[in-house]
C-alpha cells in the first residue's frame, strides 16, 4: 500500500447541497422494490442460473411479494431468451406482478428483447447506456452530445417496438449507467432527454433508475446526489425515481435508506445482497430495517431460513452466517453478561409489550426462527445462558445460587474442550453432575405418628451398597434427612428448597433442587427428580450428599457397614 495514496486516488467530491433536507427526513412507507436477482444477481454468478434454478429463484420472489422481477437480459444469451419466453407462454406471472427486462442501448438488442416479451401482459423495458466521463473518454469514445444523441435515438426505438405491440401495458426505464461517477448536470442533461422522447404522464410514468455502478462516495454525498436529481429533473411527477445501489464500499443499504430520505420512490436489489463485485443493495436488509421501525416492508420475510435455502441453492453460493437477520450467529449470544440480559428481559416480557430486547432488535419468531439459537454456550458464556437453554430446551427452572453452581461444571468443561455446547450437551452434563439416572431410594414409606411426626424408612443404594435407612422429623424431608445422617455418620443440614413441574397431565414429573450444608463445610446442591414430589425431595437429598466429598463417602459408608 501507499503511503500517500492521494498521489493515486482522488477523494470524491462533494455536491455542495447546503439546504439538503434528507438528513431530518423519516421513512414512514416502504418504497416500490424491484429483485433482479434473476439479471444482476445471476450475471454475477460463477455458474449463472439454468432454467429450472431460476424458475425457482422467481417463484421464491414471487412468494414473498414482489411486484415487479427484473427477469433476465434476453438479447444476452439463448437461455435468457427462453426463459422469458417460458414465462409468459406458460403463464407463469401473476396478474399483478410485473417482468422487467434489460438491453443496452444498440439497436440488435433492443429488437431481440421486444421479440421476447410479445404476449406479456405488462412489461418494464429498460435502457441503459454509460454515461461517466472515464466511459465515455476511454471506453465509447464519445462526447456529451454523441451520449444524448444514443440514449435520445434508441428511447424512440422503444416507442416504435412498444407501439407495435399493443396488447402489453409497457413501463419504459432508463439508467444513466454510471450515474455514481457522473456529473450531475450531464446526468440531469441525459434524463430528460429521454423523458422528453417518452412524454411520460403522472397517469403513466416512468422509470428514472439512478446508480451507484460503482459505489465511490460515502453514503451521504450519494443522497446530496439523488436529493440534487430529484429536485431539478423535468418531469418529476411523471417519474419514478429509482435507485441501485452497489455495495463497494460496504455501505449500500445506508446509501439505499438514504437515497429513500432523498426523495426516491424505489430500489432495486438482490435478496442478501448478491451481484458484482462485493454486491447489490441487500433488500432484504432494507426491508426489515423498515420492519423494526414499524414500518410495513410489503414483503413477507416470515420463513427466512427457507428463502436461504433457495437463494443458496439457485444462487451455488453460501449467505455468511453473520449476514444481517438471516445467517446462522445473528441471533446468537455467547457473552455472558448478554445472555444474562436476554434472559432477564424475557422473563419480563408481556406479550402485547412494544419488542425492546436487548442485543436482539427483531423478534427472530417473526422471521420464523425459533428462539433456540437466541443463547449459546461456550467459553465466554455465563450462568444466564445457561440456565436460559435449559430453561428453554427441558423445562429447568434453576434458581440462582444453582445456576452459579453449574456454570462453574460448565466452564470446566469447556475449558477442557474448548467447544461450543449446545443445549442437550448442557442437559446430558446436568443429568450426570446431579446423578438423575443414579439409583433413587426404594421401598420408601411414610409414616405420620400420633405426636405429629413423620417417620421414613427406605432402602438406599449407597456406593455400590444397599442399606436400609429411618429416621423421623417434623416433615418428610426432615425425617429422611435425620436417617441418611444416622446411616452414614455424615450431617446434612437443608439450607433451600425449590420445586416445579415438568410438564402436565399424566406424563408431569417434579423437579426438586436443594441446596445442602454437608458436614459444616460443603455447600452443595442436589436435584432429584420423579412423577412425586416427596421422592423428588429425597433423590435430590442423595444427589447432593454423594457430590459433597466424594472422597469421604466411601469412609462414612465403612464405618456404617462396621
Amino acid at each position: 500500500m501507499l503511503k500517500q495514496p492521494a498521489s493515486k486516488y482522488a477523494a470524491f467530491q462533494p455536491v455542495g447541497l447546503k439546504d439538503r433536507t434528507w438528513p431530518d427526513a423519516v421513512i414512514r412507507k416502504a418504497p416500490v422494490w424491484l429483485s433482479t436477482d434473476l439479471r444482476d444477481g445471476n450475471q454475477a454468478l460463477i455458474e449463472p442460473m439454468d432454467v429450472e434454478r431460476k424458475l425457482r429463484m422467481f417463484r421464491q420472489l414471487v412468494k414473498i411479494g414482489f411486484k415487479e422481477i427484473e427477469v433476465g437480459f434476453p438479447s444476452a444469451s439463448q437461455i435468457e431468451f427462453e426463459f422469458v419466453r417460458r414465462l409468459i407462454e406458460e403463464n407463469l406471472i401473476p396478474e399483478d406482478v410485473t417482468i422487467q427486462v434489460l438491453t443496452q442501448a444498440r439497436e440488435p438488442l433492443i429488437r431481440r428483447t421486444f421479440e421476447a416479451l410479445q404476449g406479456a401482459r405488462s412489461a418494464i423495458v429498460h435502457l441503459y447506456n454509460a454515461t461517466a466521463p472515464v466511459m465515455r473518454r476511454v471506453v465509447l469514445g464519445m462526447d456529451e452530445d454523441a451520449i444524448v444523441a444514443l440514449a435520445t435515438d434508441n428511447a424512440r426505438l422503444f416507442k416504435q417496438l412498444a407501439a407495435e405491440q399493443p396488447g402489453t401495458r409497457w413501463t419504459f426505464q432508463y439508467s444513466p449507467e454510471m450515474f455514481s461517477g457522473t456529473e450531475l448536470a450531464f446526468s440531469k442533461r441525459v434524463v430528460d432527454a429521454v423523458t422528453e422522447v417518452w412524454a411520460p404522464t403522472p397517469e403513466h410514468k416512468c422509470i428514472v433508475n439512478l446508480p451507484s455502478t460503482v459505489e465511490h462516495s460515502t453514503p451521504n454525498i450519494f443522497a446530496d446526489m439523488i436529493e440534487w436529481m430529484h429536485r431539478h429533473l423535468a418531469r418529476r411527477d411523471a417519474i419514478v425515481l429509482s435507485v441501485h445501489p452497489h455495495n463497494d464500499r460496504g455501505t449500500g443499504t445506508a446509501a439505499g435508506e438514504f437515497a429513500l430520505m432523498a426523495g426516491a420512490d424505489r430500489l432495486e436489489g438482490c435478496l442478501f445482497g448478491n451481484g458484482e463485485r462485493t454486491g447489490n443493495l441487500d433488500i432484504v436488509n432494507v426491508a426489515l430495517n423498515l420492519y423494526t421501525q414499524g414500518v410495513s416492508p410489503g414483503l413477507d420475510f416470515s420463513d427466512i431460513d427457507e428463502i436461504r435455502r433457495t437463494v443458496e441453492h439457485c444462487n451455488q453460493l453460501p449467505v455468511h452466517p453473520r449476514h444481517p437477520y438471516v445467517g446462522d450467529l445473528v441471533y446468537t449470544s455467547f457473552s455472558g453478561s448478554h445472555q444474562d440480559a436476554i434472559k432477564k428481559a424475557f422473563a419480563a416480557r408481556q406479550d402485547n409489550d412494544v419488542w425492546n430486547m436487548p442485543y436482539l432488535p427483531i423478534d427472530p419468531k417473526d422471521l420464523g426462527r425459533s428462539y433456540e439459537a437466541v443463547i449459546r454456550v461456550n467459553s465466554q458464556s455465563g450462568k444466564g445462558g445457561i440456565a436460559y437453554l435449559l430453561e428453554t430446551e427441558y423445562g429447568l427452572e434453576l434458581p440462582r445460587r444453582l445456576q452459579i453452581e453449574f456454570s462453574q461444571v460448565v466452564q470446566a468443561v469447556m475449558d477442557t474442550e474448548g467447544k461450543e455446547l449446545v443445549a442437550r450437551d448442557l442437559w446430558q452434563l446436568f443429568e450426570r453432575e446431579y446423578g438423575l439416572a443414579s439409583a433413587a431410594p426404594a421401598h420408601v414409606s411414610t409414616t405420620e405418628q400420633a405426636d405429629g411426626q413423620v417417620r421414613v424408612a427406605a432402602d438406599l443404594d449407597w456406593n455400590g451398597r444397599v442399606m436400609p435407612v429411618q429416621g423421623q422429623g417434623n416433615g418428610p424431608i426432615d425425617a429422611f434427612v435425620s436417617a441418611l445422617n444416622a446411616a452414614t455418620g455424615r450431617h446434612v443440614r437443608v439450607l433451600d428448597y425449590h420445586e416445579h413441574a415438568i410438564g402436565a397431565g399424566a406424563q408431569a414429573q417434579a423437579m426438586a433442587y436443594m441446596e445442602l450444608r454437608v458436614d459444616g463445610q460443603h455447600t452443595v446442591f442436589g436435584v432429584g427428580r420423579d412423577t412425586n414430589i416427596v421422592s423428588a425431595s429425597f433423590k435430590a437429598i442423595v444427589s447432593g450428599l454423594r457430590r459433597a466429598a466424594p472422597q469421604a463417602q466411601s469412609a462414612s459408608i465403612e464405618h456404617a457397614a462396621s
